[in-house]
């Protein structure tokens, strides 16, 4: 099951990026959300191979996914595979300059089961895919909008 959108910031391109691979903000967030992470490798530059194990709750059961960076190209691309029990996934963040001031994110996400169950899951997201592209969109719009708020620059008077 794929889900694909995409968003415009009104940020510099070097800002938008910064922030999304700024792990260690993303880490917090994450535990502040209720998920244990762990780092599960040691290197100390943004590169391919960089890893994570999160386990969070989700529908009442303790999930656990071994997250990796498995591509980047500076200020362009990154890509993510992720594989829990049950199920794996892809994700893509492509980050285009639309002027100084201003940047296009576009997000894939891309998920495959792994056992009869997982199949027996997706099928209904399937019947809920106008629902489910929605909220996909609206945590989109939201990143796309903490990422404004967290890059604005003061006004002047």
């Amino acid at each position: 099951m794929k889900f694909s959108t995409r968003e415009d910031i009104e940020a510099p391109l070097a800002a938008v990026w910064q922030t999304l691979t700024d792990f260690d903000h993303w880490e917090r967030a994450a535990l502040r959300r209720g998920a244990d992470v762990m780092r599960t490798d040691r290197h100390t530059t943004l590169q391919p191979g960089l890893g994570w194990n999160v386990r969070f709750a989700y529908r009442g059961k303790q999930r656990d996914v071994d997250l990796r960076l498995t591509a980047i190209d500076p200020q362009h691309m990154m890509a993510f595979g992720g594989e829990g029990r049950m199920i794996e996934g892809t994700l893509r963040l492509d980050v285009v300059e639309l002027g100084p001031r201003r940047t296009r994110i576009a997000v894939v996400f891309d998920v495959l089961p792994r056992t009869i169950a997982a199949r027996l899951f997706l099928q209904s997201l399937r019947l809920a895919r106008g629902r489910m592209e929605k909220r996909f969109k609206a945590r989109t719009s939201a990143l796309a909008a903490m990422i404004e708020d967290r890059n604005a620059l003061p006004r002047t008077l």
